[in-house]
């Protein structure tokens, strides 16, 4: 394993309900790039995001590993694996009546991030996200649209800081002039952060130009090349 990598698979094979759905993926992140996840409906994206965050309906099989930062997580739970240093925003992220992000953030951030400091950034990150203050102050998604809704998954994963950060379609829902701004805000705030961006689309990764395009179909990597690849599968699809 390479000084510089941050998770590691080895034959990494993952069931849900007894259906093999991920099999034997052998890949290297390394820390600081930024990674695309691509593939047709029902590749195995999204298994693969909840499966490295410790989702329990999950379950990834005996023989596999999953090393981030020299630690295999493979039997960690979803809080110990948070706290390590990983984190997903979801692809339809639910709304919590009751609970403003504040409250959220500061719930989670307990002990870590005193609330003056987490206020400070979430009304700068907000800016920087052309977030209401309207937004922010009712309950966390409440009469958001998707697009509002992806932009607070971004705020959240930039205040709670994480090493690893899965992005599961930020792009779905999200007009032009959202995607470039979630776009410009995250290579802002990349620093000693490593992205894997789960899309169906290249009009995000045009922005954010990754290090690495990865194409996995039926559970398995096919591909990997650079941002071109991108371009590739926007003009001949996935069977070429």
């Amino acid at each position: 394993m390479k000084t510089n990598t941050i998770l590691s698979l080895k034959n990494f094979s993952v069931s849900v309900e007894k259906k093999k759905i991920i099999k034997d993926i052998n890949f290297e992140f390394e820390k600081g790039k930024i990674y695309a996840l691509m593939g047709p409906n029902g590749s195995g994206k999204s298994t693969f995001a909840y499966s490295i965050t410790g989702h329990p309906a999950y379950s990834v099989e005996k023989g596999s590993e999953a090393v981030f930062e020299g630690e295999d997580i493979v039997n960690l739970s979803v809080d110990k694996r948070s706290v390590k240093g990983i984190f997903l925003s979801f692809q339809n992220p639910l709304s919590i009546l009751g609970v403003k992000l504040r409250q959220f953030l500061y719930f989670a951030l307990q002990g870590k991030k005193d609330p003056l400091t987490i206020s400070q950034e979430i009304k700068k990150y907000a800016k920087d996200l052309k977030i209401s203050d309207d937004l922010l102050n009712r309950s966390l998604n409440e009469g958001a649209s998707g697009g509002e809704k992806k932009k607070l998954e971004v705020l959240q994963a930039a205040v709670l800081d994480k090493k690893l950060i899965i992005f599961d379609e930020v792009d779905t829902g999200v007009d032009v002039d959202a995607l470039k701004t979630i776009a410009q805000f995250l290579r802002k705030n990349k620093t000693d952060k490593t992205y894997i961006i789960i899309t169906h689309y290249n009009r995000i990764l045009k922005y954010l130009k990754p290090d690495h395009v990865i194409v996995l179909n039926q559970g398995v990597i096919k591909k990997v090349g650079d941002h071109t690849l991108a371009y590739d599968i926007e003009k001949n699809g996935y069977g070429k």
